[in-house]
């Protein structure tokens, strides 16, 4: 870890050496890992602004240890960090998401601070820390961020008539710009890998998932998961409006596991919110707490209602072999037969953890130290899990289903 920062700390590095360093540790990591051999190796990507860099970490770890996701689905920036994957061949990946958040977290108007500077700021005392990533977030709403997103100039009244699409304090026009010079949606809707995003329809209420199995995906599909309002407008797709799938739920985690046929599955699960945390005690944090239950999505209730639903159609399968022959063609039979499955699930929970100087801003406070951290975070924590002996195995409980995670797991 210290080579890494190391490297992203220089005062004189440009973005192309960070990315040519990243790039080198990966192809100097460990041997890829045998997995068994699961049918589906998914990536769940979870919504959450600026702390999105946490799952271009976990992604860094997955590609050392050679574990090649076939499917990967986002909602919000983690739609956008699923385009940066599926969108490059898998030897560029790292280096794409590098450059992604190395322009994401430059201030779209005036200059960022050389990274030297920035770092001596972020790395003071726990008071000069918070007051600089506190002016870096103000800094995110006054200017926006460089390929993402800026001030609508002049902003809109609240009561003027325009369109839906101009109706937000923000333009992410420079994002559909970074993302069509950073991925190949050729490559993305090759097939190579299945991409699910999800959005919801402004006009209907309904969540919409578009899937490159069905849809021909453009940039503002992606763009459209992440149209989170009022900061940003609606996007419009086939003369639909679609707001960020987060407003509704903000894991795809239900789209992976419940999907037909059923398949052997081993899902990574990033969560940029943790549902558990710290009763708040003053205004500030209530704020943050509130983002922190609302965006979680109930990630815990979600894994645990879909491990008990496939516990019955492991245990329904069971059932049935007990059942003679000549009775199989019962009706009954026919249908328990629909209904069960043999198939097991392995979920990697990689939640990221609050530290104790993200503030309630941290969704949108996009410093280039804070961004390094949360990428950190993520490295280290699929690095550890992966390390743990057993949890690749398919899981052979009455379920067929489990879970781990490193914070709750830790031997």
């Amino acid at each position: 870890m210290g080579e890494r920062k190391a490297g992203r700390v220089r005062a004189s590095a440009t973005v192309a050496e960070t990315v040519g360093h990243t790039a080198s540790r990966a192809a100097s990591a460990a041997p890829a890992l045998a997995l068994p051999p699961y049918q589906t190796v998914a990536l769940v990507l979870q919504g959450g602004g600026a702390l999105g860099a946490y799952q271009a970490g976990v992604y860094e770890g997955l590609h050392e240890a050679g574990i090649v996701p076939n499917w990967i689905a986002g909602i919000s920036i983690g739609a956008i960090n699923t385009a940066l994957i599926a969108g490059n061949a898998p030897e560029h990946r790292v280096a794409k998401l590098k450059a992604f958040w190395d322009t994401v977290c430059q201030p779209a108007y005036g200059f960022a601070l050389p990274p030297a500077v920035e770092h001596a700021f972020f790395d003071s005392s726990a008071p000069v820390r918070t007051a600089f990533t506190t002016m870096q977030a103000l800094s995110a709403i006054v200017d926006g961020q460089k390929g993402f997103f800026v001030p609508r100039v002049p902003p809109p009244l609240p009561f003027t008539q325009g369109t839906p699409s101009t109706a937000s304090w923000y333009d992410t026009a420079p994002l559909k710009s970074t993302l069509e010079r950073l991925c190949d949606f050729d490559r993305i809707n090759s097939g190579e890998t299945r991409v699910s995003i999800a959005a919801v329809n402004v006009g209907t209420g309904n969540f919409a998932y578009f899937d490159n199995q069905h849809t021909k995906l453009r940039a503002e599909h992606f763009i459209a998961s992440g149209s989170l309002p009022p900061g940003f407008a609606a996007t419009e797709i086939d003369g639909e409006y679609y707001w960020d799938g987060g407003l509704m739920s903000n894991t795809p985690l239900s789209e992976v596991v419940q999907s037909t046929p059923r398949r052997d599955t081993l899902a990574f699960q990033v969560d940029l919110w943790s549902a558990r945390g710290p009763v708040p005690t003053n205004l500030t944090d209530v704020q943050g707490r509130m983002k922190d239950i609302q965006y979680s999505s109930r990630t815990r209730l979600v894994t645990d209602m879909l491990q008990h639903s496939q516990r019955f159609r492991h245990v329904l399968r069971e059932v049935l072999t007990r059942v003679a022959p000549e009775n199989r063609d019962d009706p009954w039979c026919k249908l328990a037969e629909e209904l069960s499955s043999s198939h097991r699930y392995n979920v990697f929970q990689l939640i990221y953890r609050d530290k104790e100087f993200d503030g309630n801003y941290k969704d949108y406070q996009f410093g280039f130290s804070t961004m390094n951290s949360h990428w950190d975070c993520g490295l280290r924590d699929i690095r550890d899990s992966l390390a743990q002996p057993g949890w690749l195995d398919m899981p052979d409980n009455d379920a067929g289903f489990t879970t781990h995670d490193i914070h709750r797991d830790r031997p």
